[in-house]
């Protein structure tokens, strides 16, 4: 059974916390490329300067009486000598580059460096987190993250960056929040590349893009105050005034100035976009908003998992929790041990790649923004370990994992997240897995193969559900129904990784084969 990815939506870069860690190395091995090349360069200048001070000795003494001193034989040889051959020898000396071996290793690793679009999407992911977690600027850039404080901070060119990467994206509300922040950081005496009227004239704009008038007036005057001849600023300037006199005039209002309080987060909101359970999801990833009530709680139980009396789980039967009671989620401890973590990683690196999802009207794969993380497929061929895996899986559920998808890994870097969506084919897209001829995705069983500090939950918005990573354990829940209609109850989501780094493999299970393993229900719900 081959892979098959499916959904549609749109999305942008991301790269693994495995891969980064590469990147870590290889900066480490630059940085010793660039301290030889400097002892390199100072031997060379150290020569040079040599030469000159001889040099230096010498004409001082030449030029006080030319002739005297070239009235002696041994004086007018080495005249000759010294630019007939020793300033050969300096020129040869000067044009020496020991910049060569650190250009050739900066080119054998540029392949793997980062590109603009991968800067651009580690920039829209630290906003991703700043919008799901509640995160302000200030704290963002002063490195002070939930539960952890660190010495990672932003400069006042960062947050510009960061502000310019949302406003080119006409990302307004996140522009207007780095900017500000850029802005007092400035403020407060710290030094930049970027100037203040820069700063000022993107704020100023994106302030005016988020409807705040009185504000990008005040802005404006200040950056007018700054520079009197810029570009724009002038115009911008006027043109809003005449705004804003228009918009009091029709509304028979007075003009109240600018509010004096700075602009931070929930100073406007956020736009609305396409999720329409976005402040739910994201409260759940929060911890927030869990319908977890006690009459809820008294309904689920712990056991000991046999898989009906399995000969391969008799001896040692595995830990089973009850995560949730209707759909009913259950979680198994000690799924996977950590030498067979590391083996799926290990094996899984090598062909990580961004996580796809298929456009069902147009059938190809592409990225998409709500799925940001990198995925490898296994096949049981590949090593005895996914053998190993694939049976335990079948042998807990119960069900044929013959027909089955492969078995996916993915790693959630920072930021990673998967958005709302259905394991399962709605109705909507009868084909999504028509190629594949096993029906549709009956089942998931997703493995956690790392803790992570924060962030990462798996939540269900739709009963408000959230399932935080544990290392080594896995979580089982159907996607349909026994009549083979879809549960739109388990629409469900991978939230943003906050810190650390997030690896998981999954099985989704299809109904072929499943026909006497999990029997029709009476009613459609059963």
């Amino acid at each position: 059974m081959k892979m098959f990815t499916k959904d549609s939506f749109i999305i942008t870069v991301c790269v693994s916390l495995g891969q980064m860690t590469d990147l870590i190395y290889t900066e480490k091995e630059l940085v010793q490329s660039l301290r030889e090349y400097i002892k390199a360069e100072e031997s060379k200048l150290a020569s040079v300067k040599s030469w000159a001070k001889k040099l230096d000795a010498l004409t001082r003494v030449s030029t006080s009486d030319p002739e005297g001193y070239l009235a002696h034989p041994v004086n007018a040889y080495k005249l000759m000598k010294r630019l007939n051959t020793e300033w050969s020898e300096l020129e040869s000396l000067v044009l020496q580059n020991p910049s060569d071996g650190f250009i050739s290793n900066m080119s054998i690793h540029r392949q793997y460096f980062p590109d603009e679009e991968d800067e651009t999407g580690a920039a829209k992911a630290l906003m991703r987190l700043q919008d799901t977690y509640q995160l302000d600027s200030e704290a963002f850039s002063r490195g002070k993250l939930p539960g952890m404080h660190s010495s990672a901070v932003l400069t006042v060119d960062d947050c510009f960056d960061m502000g310019k990467t949302a406003y080119n994206d006409a990302d307004y509300y996140h522009a207007v929040l780095w900017m500000q922040q850029s802005l007092r950081q400035l403020d407060d005496g710290e030094e930049a590349v970027v100037s203040k009227a820069d700063i000022l004239d993107y704020l100023s704009y994106s302030v005016y893009q988020m409807g705040d008038l009185p504000r990008a007036i005040e802005l404006t005057r200040r950056l007018v105050a700054i520079d009197s001849t810029h570009q724009r600023a002038g115009g911008n300037l006027r043109y809003f005034e005449k705004l804003l006199f228009k918009q009091l005039q029709e509304l028979n209002q007075s003009y109240q100035p600018a509010s004096e309080e700075p602009i931070q987060l929930g100073t406007y909101s956020r736009p609305k976009d396409h999720l329409p359970e976005r402040e739910a999801y994201e409260a759940l990833c929060r911890g927030e908003g869990l319908q977890m009530t006690e009459a809820r709680r008294s309904h689920l139980f712990c056991r000991y998992h046999d898989g009906r009396r399995n000969p391969r789980l008799l001896l040692k039967p595995l830990k089973e929790e009850d995560e949730w009671d209707s759909p009913h989620i259950v979680r198994y401890l000690d799924i996977l041990s950590d030498e067979e973590i590391e083996k799926i990683k290990e094996l899984a690196k090598p062909r990580l790649a961004r996580a796809t999802v298929r456009d069902p009207k147009t059938g190809v794969l592409t990225t998409a923004n709500y799925r940001v993380s990198k995925s490898a497929w296994l096949e049981a061929e590949d090593d005895p370990v996914i053998e190993r895996v694939n049976q335990r899986i079948e042998d807990i559920t119960g069900l044929t994992v013959d027909t089955a998808e492969l078995l996916q890994v993915a790693n959630y870097g920072v930021g990673g997240q998967y958005e709302p969506h259905y394991d399962f084919s709605r109705k909507d897209e009868p084909d999504a897995f028509k190629r594949l001829g096993t029906g549709n995705r009956v089942a998931t069983f997703l493995n956690y193969m790392s803790d992570v500090e924060a962030g990462g939950a798996t939540v269900f918005p739709d009963f408000g559900a959230a399932i935080w990573p544990r290392k080594g354990t896995a979580v089982f829940w159907y996607n349909l129904f026994r009549s083979g209609e879809g549960d739109y109850r388990t629409r469900h989501a991978a939230c943003p990784v906050l810190v650390g780094s997030k690896w998981v493999s999954n099985k989704w299970i299809h109904e072929r084969g499943q026909e006497f393993r999990r029997p029709c229900g009476l009613t459609e719900v059963d």
